[in-house]
């Protein structure tokens, strides 16, 4: 007579298969097609380079301008947590001038701090000129933002509800609509030259 051990071993097998589960499908990782450096160039080519334009420049402080100066060059060499100190301590002795808070938002920009570099920017424009250079790189810093933000948003898994798929083109419009409207205002930052006779 044979054990029934061994068919005992495969029912136990058999069952202790079924038990486990399918692998869970990863969702695919959004990453954003643009380096934060890349983000800060288009800043900077946002501003212009009419020299037509009237761009306001404040009478600076000597301390202020080196602190400038300071963070200028940590950021040339990429020790962008340097570059912050800096600007951070020009912050400290004058807090609401648009051009340095300008600098510490593209700084954040440059060290993946979105969230802070819209902040700050938006603070800049509040505080600042309305028009010309320094406006515009205020409203493409946050376009840049809200580009980011809609590059980096969770795609659509493969297995999804129809609510689901809702939300998602929401969530896309809701960013497209914002970074239409960051166009809109960098745009209008600029003044038409008045041609003189």
């Amino acid at each position: 007579m044979k054990s029934a051990f061994p068919l005992f071993l495969f029912l136990f097998l058999f069952l202790l298969a079924g038990c486990v589960s399918a692998p869970v499908p990863e969702v695919p990782v959004a990453r954003d097609p643009l380096t934060p450096e890349q983000r800060v160039a288009a800043i900077h080519a946002a501003a212009g380079a009419d020299d037509r334009e009237l761009a306001v420049q404040p009478l600076r402080d000597p301390r202020i301008e080196d602190l400038r100066e300071t963070a200028q060059q940590a950021r040339a060499v990429r020790d962008f947590a340097a570059a912050a100190d800096a600007l951070n301590q020009a912050l400290l002795l004058v807090p609401e001038d648009p051009a340095v808070l300008q600098e510490r938002a593209e700084v954040a920009l440059l060290q993946g701090d979105y969230a802070r570099a819209d902040t700050l920017a938006q603070r800049a424009f509040q505080l600042g000129s309305q028009v010309g250079p320094l406006c515009r790189q205020h409203w493409e810093t946050v376009r840049q933002v809200r580009q980011h933000e809609l590059a980096v948003q969770p795609p659509l898994p493969a297995r999804h509800a129809p609510e689901d798929a809702a939300q998602h083109t929401a969530r896309a419009a809701t960013a497209q609509a914002a970074i239409a409207e960051a166009e809109s205002r960098r745009d209008a930052c600029t003044v038409p030259v008045i041609e003189r006779m």
